[in-house]
């Protein structure tokens, strides 16, 4: 299947110019005419025969550019869904701009956690898809949305899909829901997920950059559990088996993005792959098309039970 890109915009409500806009990019299933508009210019009609198509938007880790999950995104447009990356150049921590997925710290405080999302670019990212023109125009299903989160990304999807009817799966790399304690929770809280459907939790076994983290949250890198596995238990709830962790063998913390960008981010604190990257892609795309297929397509489990099998998953675990 022929995959294409066009860009959009969306503004992020309360945030102030020039930070307020997120840059779209939108990969769709193109069918090629040979006409001489695609000649000239370079947009193709996108094939109708699968639409409406379900929609996978991919929120980024901090810092981590749209490029990085291009991989991700040509991978599930080829197989019939249309994926959205998107940078948001907004407020980080301690006044610093850069990519985010948008946090707000008073919506994660013990007073006010679960009563709206914590994340601003999400909504307004959808909000966006609903009023796009061009070639995938009239052939989105917004009613049936996955959100895919990578690090920081992850945690405010977890913190927040409850809040956006439309999304029926979420799927997250390397990310947790414990709370940092500078926002008022005890040390070592694991925030409970405002999730209200099907959960992929997947991380790697050499993560060096959550254990980098571990006094964000009073604890100690070397006795404290892991903070996915916790989250797993922790946070989400027993669904019958339709939440999944899965564990890549060798993997790390930016084992889902290519390529990775070593003058940004905190790819610094990560350990050694011991597993060839490209091979823990290809496991991890298998593993998130059958999920987002299952729950959005409503295909039969067979498919994810296969992809599960990939010879580069260490661990598997479902409730």
């Amino acid at each position: 299947m022929s995959v294409r890109s066009v860009w959009w915009a969306a503004t992020i409500p309360g945030a102030a110019a020039p930070f307020d806009t997120a840059h779209l990019r939108v990969f769709y299933p193109a069918r090629p005419t040979g006409s001489d508009q695609e000649r000239l210019s370079g947009v193709f009609p996108a094939d109708p025969s699968l639409a409406p198509y379900p929609v996978a938007v991919i929120v980024s880790g901090v810092n981590v550019g749209q490029e990085a999950y291009r991989w991700l995104a040509v991978e599930l447009a080829s197989r019939g869904f249309v994926a959205v990356t998107y940078d948001w150049v907004g407020e980080l921590f301690g006044g610093l701009r850069g990519i985010t997925p948008g946090v707000e710290l008073a919506a994660a405080r013990p007073d006010a956690y679960g009563t709206r999302a914590t994340t601003p670019s999400v909504p307004a990212v959808l909000d966006a898809l609903a009023t796009m023109t061009g070639p995938v125009e009239g052939l989105l299903d917004l009613d049936r949305v996955g959100l895919i989160g990578h690090s920081a990304g992850g945690t405010v999807i977890l913190q927040s899909a409850r809040f956006f009817p439309s999304v029926k799966a979420v799927a997250a790399y390397g990310t947790h829901t414990m709370v940092a304690t500078m926002l008022g929770w005890p040390a070592g809280t694991v925030l409970p997920a405002q999730v209200d459907c099907p959960v992929l939790l997947m991380n790697g076994e050499n993560d060096g950059v959550i254990n980098g983290s571990a006094d964000r949250y009073g604890e100690d890198a070397a006795t404290r559990r892991d903070p996915i596995s916790r989250t797993f238990d922790e946070a989400l709830p027993n669904r019958g088996g339709e939440n999944v962790q899965v564990t890549f063998s060798g993997a790390n913390h930016f084992g889902i993005v290519h390529p990775v960008d070593d003058t940004a981010a905190r790819a610094f604190l990560d350990l050694e792959a011991t597993t060839d990257p490209a091979a823990t892609r290809a496991a991890l795309a298998e593993v998130t098309a059958a999920f987002l297929d299952t729950h959005l397509r409503g295909a039969t489990g067979d498919a994810l039970d296969k992809a599960l099998q990939h010879p580069d998953i260490a661990g598997i675990r479902r409730r």
